[in-house]
């Protein structure tokens, strides 16, 4: 371990170079160690990755602002891809991951490090076309289908939040969508840039009015880098300052953000 002196100086010193906007070199040592920046990210939410259907590209807020970050530390950008954000997480507590974006919720909080708030995230419901279900209330009703991503946040607050459901846990999006042509859910609870992109692929889907939450959004990294959080503080400063994170948030079609007061 490190003597406290020792990483008081490291923060210290990253502190004065996020300041300038310079690299600094213990910067790139604490984020990553492996001489890249790995980014966790997973296909089908623009809070992750998504694909544009006209030009083929990548984008999404994991996707950008870890490009933009291996960028100004002079380092190499390796997407890790995984299913889903559960297994995203699982792998920066495994050291597979150094950076990614997440709901920054308490539980995950145990496991991994969070920057302040990058964006603030409706959470809703969507429901496939010609469904009975038309306002959020009758989604309460006792033997309604309430799909979630399996290892999800919702997959722990649905149940509390509406006992008389029943929580349908889905592999992936890609798996929920396929579950809805199935018949296997009458309803997917997440945030709402995931329910439209979802809702885009499926004809007469409908992300309904209101929310019944709201999610935080920050720049995940692992446990024992907490010298680099004042380097991670400024980056995120920067690019909400900047209009670089608006800029990712259009190119991804980032849908259903809480405006600010």
């Amino acid at each position: 371990m490190c003597p406290p002196i020792i990483k008081i100086a490291v923060a210290a010193a990253i502190a004065a170079s996020a300041s300038t906007g310079a690299p600094a070199q213990e910067a790139r040592e604490v984020l990553a160690p492996k001489g890249k920046l790995r980014v966790g990210a997973y296909l089908g939410s623009p809070l992750s990755t998504v694909r544009d259907s006209k030009t083929g590209e990548i984008h999404g807020l994991s996707f950008d602002l870890g490009k933009e970050l291996a960028k100004r530390l002079d380092l190499p950008f390796e997407p890790v891809n995984y299913q889903r954000i559960a297994d995203v997480l699982a792998g920066m507590k495994a050291g597979d991951v150094d950076f990614t974006v997440s709901n920054a919720a308490p539980a995950r909080a145990v496991d991994v490090n969070f920057s302040q708030t990058l964006i603030s995230l409706e959470l809703g419901y969507l429901v496939p076309a010609a469904s009975p279900i038309t306002t959020i209330s009758e989604v309460e009703k006792a033997g309604i289908r309430v799909g979630v991503t399996q290892g999800s946040t919702s997959q722990t607050t649905i149940p509390k939040m509406l006992p008389n459901v029943t929580v349908v846990p889905a592999q992936n999006l890609k798996h929920a969508i396929e579950m809805f042509e199935r018949r296997e859910l009458d309803v997917f609870a997440t945030n709402k840039p995931t329910l439209f992109e979802m809702s885009d692929q499926m004809p007469g889907a409908r992300v309904l009015d209101g929310r019944w939450g709201v999610e935080h959004i920050a720049i995940a990294t692992p446990k024992g880098r907490e010298a680099a959080m004042e380097y991670v503080h400024r980056f995120v400063e920067d690019v909400q300052a900047s209009g670089l994170l608006a800029q990712a948030v259009e190119r991804a079609g980032l849908r259903g953000v809480v405006k600010a007061p």
